[in-house]
């Protein structure tokens, strides 16, 4: 076995970023290349050129093709898929971990949106902790009277998500043993159980599946 180095891209000189950047155009056909095209298909990495030139934009500025920015993007899209991602992998997901394969977008979308990868990580949080954990009095309810909808939106997913640790209540396995999580009601929706924090736990799909509509105490 021959063990390499990667390329050290510190000393590449400008114009063969650019011209890399323009390879990649022309192998696309097309005028404008997105950083998860440029990835795809790059001899360097997106931070290369946008740490030398400021900013994914101003490379493309550079090498004379047009900008590429998706603007109807909201910061919901954007944590709604971090919430997707965190849940996938059981963790706090890492720059690297944005692939195509388990991420809508990819981390230069955050980085460009919040400036760095870590604000952006910064951003969601605060996101997830703006929102109000609704207080709830169980006598106050019955079967048929809801005062939640069933759907949990993201926001409330993200926030049993980080409390449970991204594991199984019941069982305790995790998405690095192959799990797949989902967030499920303690007291069953059917059987009068609101759609709020305190009601909410993460289980595996074996789990929630086993569970059904029984209600588990502790």
């Amino acid at each position: 076995m021959i063990f390499q180095l990667e390329s050290y891209n510190r000393n590449v000189p400008d114009e063969e970023l650019i011209n890399d950047l323009l390879r990649v155009a022309n192998e696309l056909e097309q005028n404008k290349v997105t950083i998860d095209q440029y990835n795809e298909r790059d001899k360097f990495h997106n931070t290369t050129l946008t740490r030398r030139f400021g900013s994914w934009f101003k490379s493309l500025e550079k090498a004379g093709l047009e900008k590429t920015r998706t603007l109807n993007i909201t910061n919901d899209e954007l944590f709604e898929n971090l919430v997707e991602v965190w849940t996938s992998l059981g963790r706090q997901p890492k720059y690297n971990d944005l692939t195509k394969n388990i991420s809508k977008y990819s981390s230069g979308t955050y980085e460009k949106r919040f400036g760095s990868w870590r604000k952006g990580l910064e951003t969601f949080v605060a996101w997830v902790n703006d929102g109000k954990i609704p207080e709830f009095n169980n006598d106050t309810v019955s079967v048929t009277t809801k005062k939640t909808p069933r759907n949990i939106n993201w926001r409330l997913r993200a926030m049993v998500l980080m409390k449970d640790g991204a594991k199984c209540k019941l069982c305790g396995v995790t998405p690095q043993d192959g799990a797949r999580l989902h967030v499920d009601h303690i007291i069953p929706w059917s059987k009068g159980g609101e759609t709020i924090y305190e009601n909410l736990q993460i289980l595996c799909e074996t789990c929630n599946i086993g569970k059904s509509n029984i209600e588990i105490n502790d």
